[in-house]
């Protein structure tokens, strides 16, 4: 079988874990910023959070697909294992920019209405 396909395999599988136990984790924890941003309404921030998780999922999922277009020939073990490696690597990297990023200017906005 060819290593790339089960290079792939396994790369989609751990790169959509880890998207959506951050996603999940985000989600949860999130109602607590959009709830202050909007105190008077929490059916409507529950909306918001899940269309920002829906947003997240399809950002991350996508660009964890289309990255696959970009991998080199895998020849050996060792190669499917540092192209995995480093794909989760990337993906985790901007997992953690894009979250930051978010907070930052979530607390910003947050501060321009106190």
């Amino acid at each position: 079988m060819n290593l790339n396909l089960i290079a792939y395999s396994i790369y989609l599988l751990l790169a959509s874990l880890i998207i959506i136990k951050v996603g999940f984790i985000c989600y949860k924890n999130g109602n607590v910023f959009v709830t202050h941003l909007i105190p008077n309404d929490k059916e409507f921030c529950i909306r918001i959070n899940n269309l920002l998780l829906t947003g997240y999922y399809l950002i991350n999922i996508g660009y964890a697909v289309i990255t696959l277009s970009g991998w080199s020939s895998i020849n050996s073990f060792e190669q499917m294992m540092e192209s995995i490696s480093k794909q989760i690597a990337i993906i985790t990297c901007i997992l953690a920019t894009l979250h930051y990023f978010n907070l930052f200017w979530i607390t910003k906005f947050i501060k321009n209405f106190k």
